[in-house]
């Protein structure tokens, strides 16, 4: 069974920066991608950024140029550097892996840290 754990969120001020991480109980390398969602209070759970196991990155327009994600398969490890905050960034941020095994995918999902910016 893959667990997924997050960690790194907290309280920031605006214009700053956080770093979350995502550990997997196994190796990441088996992941054909790994990502971050975020769903703020009385919305609808939204990407942020992916990560295929080849490297290749993709974000949501919101956050293009102040968050970068990336991963260390030596740390079984993924994580997501929020730079330039902004209070509209407050959310439960998620970590999500997708492996495909004989083309069928499975999701597996992280329990979430909070990530709150004040203004």
């Amino acid at each position: 069974q893959v667990q997924l754990v997050e960690s790194g969120g907290g309280l920031v001020q605006a214009g700053g920066s956080l770093r979350l991480s995502c550990a997997a109980s196994g190796s990441i390398s088996s992941f054909n991608a790994m990502g971050w969602y975020r769903q703020a209070p009385g919305k609808e759970r939204e990407l942020v950024a992916t990560i295929t196991s080849g490297g290749t990155t993709n974000y949501a327009d919101s956050v293009k140029g102040r968050f970068t994600i990336s991963r260390d398969n030596a740390k079984n490890t993924m994580y997501l550097q929020m730079d330039s905050l902004k209070p509209e960034d407050t959310a439960v941020y998620y970590c999500k892996a997708d492996r495909y095994i004989l083309t069928l995918p499975y999701y597996f999902w992280g329990r979430g840290t909070q990530v709150t910016v004040s203004s």
